[in-house]
């Protein structure tokens, strides 16, 4: 399977906004097993991983959580921050010591509605975030449920 990397905000947004981005950012840390945010808490942040690996996982009743994603350096870590009810739509916990760069929700949603153009911009990259996730997930379906050699078009 080919895939494509995840659109990171270094190659997402322009420098101008990138700079306002992380002049609001705050360095963090979590040891592994950390759990970052649970599905249907408030998204009231989010994270760029600076180094270690964070896994997005779902809520099965009577099961484990199951394992959707695993996000690297620099990688966007929470879309649901951008969107009401701001509520998570996943959980997340860090499978290794991480690093990252929380930015509070609240402050980069103000800073997008005072500058048009970046919100713009911040929309377009968490938009290209979704897509190639959605996207991820496409294919992840097809290789567990798809009969074999199908020749699913992807």
């Amino acid at each position: 399977m080919i895939t494509t990397p995840t659109p990171s905000m270094l190659r997402a947004l322009p420098a101008e906004h990138r700079h306002r981005l992380m002049r609001v950012a705050r360095e963090v840390a979590y040891p592994q097993g950390a759990r970052l945010f649970e599905e249907g808490s408030r998204a009231d942040r989010f994270w760029i991983i600076r180094t270690g690996t964070v896994q997005l996982d779902m809520h099965v009743p009577g099961r484990r959580p199951a394992v959707i994603e695993t996000l690297r350096h620099n990688e966007l870590v929470g879309w649901s921050w951008l969107f009401t009810p701001h509520s998570w739509h996943l959980g997340a916990e860090a499978t290794s010591p991480v690093r990252a760069y929380e930015f509070d929700a609240t402050a980069v949603r103000l800073m997008c509605q005072e500058d048009p153009a970046m919100g713009n911009s911040v929309a377009q990259w968490v938009g290209d975030v979704l897509a190639h996730r959605l996207h991820s997930a496409r294919i992840r379906l097809l290789d567990l449920y798809a009969p074999y050699g199908s020749g699913s078009i992807v």
